[in-house]
């Protein structure tokens, strides 16, 4: 078993002691295929937070396959659920970061972007890249210190301005610094703030500006940082920041800590968007890519040891 699965097994463990025993129960029950099948299925998956819309959509794919398949076999139902899982969440697709690129970090305070970020510039200086921090989150008392701490970590440098000061003068600056120490990463904090969604907009697009004008060179990448334990208030988070930015990829926080890891399924249903890492703890090394297979193979089936 690869390190990478087990580790999806681990940040799982909640949902898998939730959801994964129900099931077992559900197919144990269930003889024949029929409606009442079909429904406690539906009930388990939005109890596991992959909301009604979702849920709904995967029964709804799920019967077609059954039909499409004329099998009367209660035990590839489930074969099939995992299947359609996988679709919803799209192929795996490694993120292939080609020099130089910038990476724009959003989401609100408290789902746990500077930690998100310490660990995604280790990875990638671990890959053997030169990785660069723009602390443009110049609005929240003591980011920028609780930054230079992950960042200090991961041995990377950061570049930063006082408390208070123009996030558009730090990536500005980062940008120079990237440019000037030939960095294969920048990767940019944004301040976490959700006023309304008209401020949201104007203050992504003013660094999205400063990056093309300085960088027109460097490939962009948007990534949301969202914290799974808050279930269906991340999707909502999602819906917003996906109409303020054009996102890329999600990273997903404490995976580990919630027991509905279904939301992954939800978010990239509701925005269809790609999670690309997950973190899991509070080390560096705590972060790992997503892969859609590993994770429904780690949900549906409690024997995936």
């Amino acid at each position: 078993m690869s390190s990478f699965f087990q580790k999806m097994l681990n940040s799982l463990q909640k949902t898998r002691q939730n959801f994964t025993v129900r099931l077992d129960g559900i197919f144990a029950r269930f003889k024949n295929i029929n409606d009442d099948l079909y429904d406690e299925l539906e009930e388990l998956l939005i109890l596991a937070d992959m909301g009604s819309e979702t849920s709904a959509n995967l029964i709804t794919s799920l019967r077609a396959c059954v039909k499409a398949e004329r099998t009367n076999d209660v035990a590839r139902v489930r074969e099939l659920l995992a299947s359609e899982i996988v679709n919803m969440l799209g192929e795996s697709e490694p993120l292939q970061i080609v020099s130089p690129t910038t990476i724009l970090i959003i989401g609100v305070n408290g789902v746990g972007k500077t930690t998100s970020i310490g660990k995604l510039a280790y990875l990638f200086k671990n890959e053997g890249k030169k990785v660069i921090v723009a602390a443009a989150d110049t609005f929240r008392a003591a980011a920028i210190d609780q930054l230079g701490v992950w960042c200090n970590r991961a041995k990377v440098d950061m570049i930063r301005h006082e408390e208070n000061s123009d996030p558009g003068a730090v990536i500005f600056d980062a940008v120079a610094a990237a440019k000037s120490r030939k960095a294969d990463v920048l990767i940019c904090d944004t301040a976490g703030r959700l006023q309304n969604k008209k401020n949201l907009m104007e203050e992504l697009k003013k660094l999205f500006r400063i990056i093309s004008a300085q960088y027109p060179e460097a490939s962009r990448e948007v990534f949301l940082t969202l914290d799974a334990t808050t279930g269906q208030n991340g999707l909502s988070q999602a819906r917003l920041f996906s109409e303020a930015a054009n996102i890329t990829g999600i990273i997903l926080t404490k995976l580990d800590g919630t027991a509905r890891g279904g939301i992954v399924v939800a978010i990239r249903n509701a925005i269809n968007v790609p999670v690309r890492y997950i973190c899991t703890g509070e080390e560096l090394d705590d972060i790992q890519t997503f892969d859609p297979q590993e994770f429904a193979n780690a949900l549906l089936w409690s024997g995936a040891e």
